[in-house]
């Protein structure tokens, strides 16, 4: 439950109200159904959260689907990931230090580890402070404690 607790607190602002988790990457992508039976995807490297299927027909049909298995898996990011840094500890996920969506690199000294439940919260977070931006705006971060 304590998951549920944090993506409705990191992500609610997208109008998700998360009931379960039915499916998760070592990524940290999450596949949540609503209350409603919706299902959608929480994307923390690229910063959203949003539906990607109507009913679970629709989410079978999808998970069938090569382009968005091959999307999921993200074999060649985990693969490295895991070269780089290990394998994963318990509740840990890989991560992009800066977000893609950022200009992050999908690889390299940008992977990094970090808890599901923190990876869930920050990402939210850093979408909900840029969702109304345009395209190429400047973002600087300012870190405090």
């Amino acid at each position: 439950m304590e998951l549920i607790e944090h993506i409705a607190r990191a992500w609610s602002w997208t109008g998700i109200k998360p009931e379960k988790v039915v499916g998760e990457n070592d990524f940290g992508n999450l596949i949540v159904r609503d209350r409603q039976g919706q299902y959608w995807r929480i994307c923390p490297e690229d910063l959203y959260c949003k539906p990607i299927a109507e009913d679970r027909a629709a989410l079978d049909a999808l998970i069938k689907d090569e382009e968005f298995q091959e999307d999921w898996a993200m074999v060649a990011l985990v693969e490295e990931a895991r070269g780089r840094l290990g394998p994963l500890g318990p509740g840990r996920k890989y991560c992009l230090k800066i977000p893609g969506l950022l200009g992050g690199e999908y690889g390299g000294s940008n992977l990094a580890s970090i808890p599901l439940l923190e990876l869930i919260a920050v990402s939210g977070d850093i979408a909900f402070q840029i969702k109304d931006l345009p395209d190429g705006a400047q973002v600087r971060f300012q870190i405090t404690e």
